[in-house]
């Protein structure tokens, strides 16, 4: 971790894969933004994953991971570091949970609808293995967590607005149980389901 990086805050993370099969697609890129504006990236351009200080910081449990579709990223972190990333919020569960008079949620629409920002989405699929990261793939990544604390302010007082903190509370709490249940391969079956 880069000197002089905060480690008592909530800290924004997000993970860029090879693709979006979890025992297939290896992960290659961790972005971290405790919001002070500026976003620490490491990459993992061989599938080696020695990184003992990323993952002291990611298993801290005193303070909570703000994440953008936590459920891919949280299974992503436990498959590849070994690492329970938690306690968590989830800007995505929480804009579906609140924001019903939308159909899109994604985190290019968050950041618009709600922040008034215009983010990329065209490195999302570019090759994140690769030996060195482009300046426009690390412009991307750093997007991906720089605006997460102020998402989630705005979604806590919706989540706050409409009383569904508690059943927001709830889905957070289950989502490491999720991500599992996503590396064992029940990630299309609904295990609720009669």
């Amino acid at each position: 971790m880069p000197n002089g990086f905060d480690l008592t805050g909530d800290l924004a993370v997000d993970t860029e894969t090879l693709g979006l099969n979890l025992n297939r697609d290896r992960l290659c890129v961790v972005q971290l933004s405790n919001g002070d504006g500026n976003a620490h990236l490491v990459h993992f351009p061989e599938p080696n994953y020695e990184a003992s200080n990323l993952k002291r910081l990611l298993a801290k449990p005193e303070a909570t991971r703000i994440f953008h579709y936590a459920r891919f990223d949280l299974a992503s972190l436990h498959r590849y570091l070994g690492v329970n990333a938690g306690p968590v919020f989830c800007t995505r569960i929480a804009s579906v949970l609140t924001r019903t008079n939308a159909d899109r949620h994604g985190l290019r629409d968050l950041c618009r609808e709600l922040l008034g920002i215009e983010i990329s989405k065209q490195q999302q699929t570019s090759d994140w293995g690769a030996a060195e990261l482009s300046t426009e793939q690390i412009a991307y990544a750093a997007g991906d967590v720089l605006y997460l604390h102020r998402l989630r302010e705005k979604l806590q007082d919706l989540l706050y607005r409409e009383r569904r903190e508690a059943l927001a509370k709830a889905c957070f709490a289950f989502l490491p149980a999720r991500a599992a249940l996503d590396i064992a391969g029940w990630a299309e079956t609904d295990i609720f389901a009669h």
